[in-house]
C-alpha cells in the first residue's frame, strides 16, 4: 500500500516541520487499522513478521484527537 493511500492523523499541525515524511506519524488505512512511523525500537524482539517503533506521547495523544475519540 503507497502512503498516499492512508490517511495522516498526525503531524498536520506543526508549521510544517514534518512535512518531509520524517518524524513519528500515526496513519489510517481505508480498512480503519493503523499504520504508524516512528523510531526502530529494540525494547524485545517481536514476531516474525512483526516489528516495533517507538513514537513521542503526543504524537499518539494527537491522532486520538483527530479521530475525535
Amino acid at each position: 500500500m503507497a502512503r498516499e493511500e492512508l490517511t495522516r492523523l498526525t503531524g498536520n499541525t506543526d508549521g510544517g516541520n514534518c512535512g518531509q515524511g520524517d518524524c513519528p506519524n500515526v496513519y489510517r488505512t481505508a480498512s480503519g487499522s493503523f499504520v504508524v512511523q516512528g523510531d526502530v525500537s529494540t525494547a524485545f524482539t517481536p514476531p516474525v513478521g512483526e516489528g516495533l517503533v517507538e513514537i513521542p506521547e503526543e504524537v499518539l495523544r494527537e491522532a486520538v484527537r483527530a479521530l475525535g475519540w
